[in-house]
């Protein structure tokens, strides 16, 4: 499941594989993987999109 301004939800247990080859095994239930790069853990998510408001369009008249 992908959430909107969110994180990937997929069930777990699960390994992850980097770029560099760093294996991350996460036992959790359910793992949050990072879609807007700002998590300090990358590539699981820590909330880090939630500190940062999106910019609207919309004008005010």
């Amino acid at each position: 499941m992908v959430l909107t301004d969110g994180p990937a939800l997929i069930e777990g247990p699960v390994d992850l594989v980097t770029r560099e080859g760093t294996v991350l095994h996460c036992d959790r239930f359910q793992v949050a993987l990072c879609l807007c790069k700002r998590s300090a853990t990358y590539p699981l998510c820590d909330t880090s999109h939630r500190r940062r408001r999106r910019r609207t369009n919309e004008s005010s008249t």
